[in-house]
């Protein structure tokens, strides 16, 4: 096939710094939610472990009405569930890699019970061994992390999923996984009735307060629109406000590992106020 520039997007990589087949199954599994009303997704178009081509978007400007079309398809996305915690998506299994970090799935024989026990072992504890391994978190600074952790197990901060999510009749969200705002594509496509596309997942079972954390971790345009209409079309749990730093603990130690100490300050000052 003759790739042309303006037409596809390719991204390469190798298997022990990148999982495009991966990257190419949960882009899959979270457009099987678009025909519903789900957030449109990067369109595949083959994959190999050492080459991913998708369907080039049309980067347009952010816009008022755009974000709030964004937060009532995200929240259908949402709902579309997934059969456990951690659960990758169908039809593949293994790690997101990014250079030398790793973001587990989790086989169904080894899933969690509820939203904070795999919160605690498969991505706070997970991200902190990978920190601790790279010398970005001392072992005194570790102990903080780990008192969040069990008291994550322990169920102190598991809450409900929104409202759209539990009349489904699905108690896990199928998230995006890695939702900053670099990963929401402004499209400026006419045959797009959304407005955006979401590229590059580490989509698996989570809880759907995840990806709205991560949209508000380092900022994205019209987020009080997102998060307003995604409120209306799914109502988010009470107290949803007081967990956004937490959901954001897990990103920001990944950061940790990939980056070293310079992310180190901001985490720690989260994790204390859940220690």
């Amino acid at each position: 096939m003759d790739y042309g520039l303006n037409e596809f997007f390719i991204k390469r990589g190798d298997t022990k710094t990148a999982s495009l087949e991966g990257e190419a199954a949960a882009l899959r599994w979270l457009s099987k939610a678009t025909l519903a009303g789900g957030m449109p997704i990067a369109e595949v178009v083959s994959v190999t472990p050492f080459e991913l081509v998708e369907k080039r978007i049309n980067v347009g400007a952010a816009s008022a009405k755009a974000a709030e079309q964004v937060g009532a398809a995200l929240a259908v996305t949402h709902a579309a569930g997934a059969p456990w915690w951690g659960a990758p998506p169908t039809g593949w299994e293994g790690m997101y890699r990014i250079a030398h970090s790793e973001t587990p799935t989790v086989d169904y024989c080894d899933a969690p019970r509820t939203w904070g026990a795999f919160f605690a072992e498969w991505r706070v504890m997970a991200y902190l061994a990978q920190a601790r391994n790279v010398g970005a978190i001392s072992q005194d600074e570790a102990a903080i992390f780990e008192r969040v952790a069990i008291r994550l197990a322990d169920g102190v901060y598991d809450a409900p999923q929104p409202g759209l999510l539990i009349s489904s009749g699905a108690t896990v969200a199928r998230i995006h996984g890695d939702l900053w705002s670099g990963n929401l594509l402004w499209d400026a496509s006419t045959n797009n009735n959304v407005g955006a596309v979401l590229i590059d997942p580490m989509a698996h079972g989570g809880h759907a307060e995840t990806d709205l954390a991560m949209l508000a971790l380092f900022g994205c345009p019209h987020l009080a629109r997102i998060i307003d209409a995604y409120n209306e079309a799914s109502p988010l749990a009470d107290g949803w406000q007081e967990r956004v730093r937490l959901h954001q603990l897990a990103p920001l130690l990944h950061h940790c590992a990939l980056f070293g100490r310079s992310y180190v300050p901001e985490t720690l000052a989260v994790a204390r106020a859940y220690a």
